[in-house]
């Protein structure tokens, strides 16, 4: 297990990313451009994120199971139904949302590119041990899930 595996609550690190977008894109301004829509597109994105995430969040809690991504160990059931059926990280997803559509209001290249960092970050330290966590509590029924459905989208 990495030192920074599950230590970085994903909220943290959406906050964090999103400074970063907006501080390369107020420091080098040159790798701005003009979108014209940003100020439709980046609500769209943003509230179509956060109702990803919220439905996510309700299957959790309709499943009676911890929506703490800080202690996967302590899941009591597979969530596969609802927005599972589509993306085992929904929630994740929905916060890429949120950042995608920050980064359409930013209008800068580096901002997006930020967005890749986001995404190897979560893989690396939230994802991967989750998923050790689901396998091993869930065994053969989270394998086969996991054949079924990709992880973000």
């Amino acid at each position: 297990m990495h030192a920074l595996e599950l230590k970085i609550p994903p909220v943290v690190v959406i906050a964090v990313v999103a400074a970063l977008m907006w501080l390369v894109s107020w420091a080098v301004p040159g790798f701005g451009f003009t979108f014209s829509a940003a100020y439709l597109v980046a609500p769209i994105l943003a509230v179509a994120g956060i109702a990803i995430s919220a439905l996510g969040i309700a299957s959790f809690k309709r499943a009676g199971t911890t929506v703490n991504p800080m202690k996967p160990q302590s899941s009591s059931v597979l969530v596969v139904s609802g927005v599972y059926k589509l993306t085992r990280n929904p929630m994740y997803l929905g916060f890429l949302l949120v950042l995608l559509g920050w980064a359409v209001f930013l209008s800068n290249v580096l901002a997006f590119l930020l967005l890749q960092a986001f995404i190897a970050y979560m893989n690396r330290f939230q994802i991967e041990p989750e998923e050790r966590a689901l396998a091993s509590l869930f065994g053969q029924d989270f394998a086969d899930y996991k054949s079924r459905v990709r992880r973000w989208l």
